[in-house]
């Protein structure tokens, strides 16, 4: 994002090496060029939108230059040979959409051979988690998108000044989409991971355990405050915790409910 220009194929493999380096045989989770709404570019100017977060952002805003998002896909299966690649697909509303990004992922693995390849959507958009069952047959993995997802879900911009606060994604109705999720997906054997503010939220990563994530993705500096948390409780715990949560109402009343469990 910090380009002029898009960076050209060479430039992206020389940084995607970087890290699959540092990871040193850990997977490497990379999202596809995820811009439009609040994140535009130099490079690709978009005409305005009276609902930009409604319009071209994410995949769909993607799909609309193949070739900008062939030479990320290019440089990742270059860059990763043998190591373990994961590749996940922003703003997906459903299999349509991920079956035609996917399309273009397998073209290019027919040119450059990656050992360990796995190909997943983020579940940010509400009707991506509706239709989990029907997208986790064909996908490796869900990675949720809890920033974007409440966003959605909530109706709130989460950028609003009146209203961000009270976008929180301890909602019953956020957290009902992540468990439908997790259902789907291990239903067929894929492994779910939870991106964003929510999944550093002491009091959340207890409901999230207990709706069975498997992965908590966060900043490396939150790293030792998730694994403190995470030693501190039981599954079984966890399990109540999320169903406590489930039964409540609004974002408030969870947050009370787990303050006095």
């Amino acid at each position: 994002m910090a380009h002029p220009e898009a960076p050209d194929l060479a430039t992206q493999i020389a940084e995607y090496r970087h890290a699959f380096d540092a990871l040193n045989g850990l997977p490497l989770v990379a999202r596809t060029l995820d811009v439009g709404g609040d994140k535009p570019l130099d490079y690709w100017p978009l005409p305005q939108e009276d609902n930009p977060f409604l319009g071209m952002r994410g995949i769909r805003l993607s799909l609309t230059r193949p070739e900008i998002l062939e030479t990320q896909v290019r440089a990742l299966l270059t860059a990763a040979g043998d190591r373990p690649l994961r590749i996940m697909f922003p703003m997906v509303k459903d299999l349509e959409e991920f079956r035609a990004a996917k399309q273009i992922v397998q073209r290019v693995q027919t040119e450059v051979t990656s050992a360990d390849v796995q190909i997943g959507v983020m579940i940010e958009v509400p009707s991506c988690a509706l239709l989990a069952p029907t997208l986790a047959p064909e996908v490796d993995f869900f990675s949720v998108g809890t920033n974007d997802l409440t966003q959605y879900t909530l109706a709130i911009d989460r950028g609003h000044g009146q209203l961000s606060a009270d976008s929180d994604a301890l909602h019953p109705a956020v957290l009902r989409l992540i468990q439908m999720t997790v259902q789907a997906a291990h239903a067929h054997g894929r492994w779910v991971g939870v991106c964003g503010e929510l999944a550093s939220d002491p009091q959340a990563i207890p409901v999230l355990v207990g709706l069975e994530v498997d992965e908590l993705s966060v900043t490396s500096r939150r790293v030792p405050l998730v694994k403190a948390c995470i030693r501190d409780f039981t599954l079984d715990a966890a399990r109540e915790r999320a169903k406590l949560a489930l039964s409540k109402a609004s974002a408030v009343e969870v947050r009370d409910a787990l303050e006095s469990f």
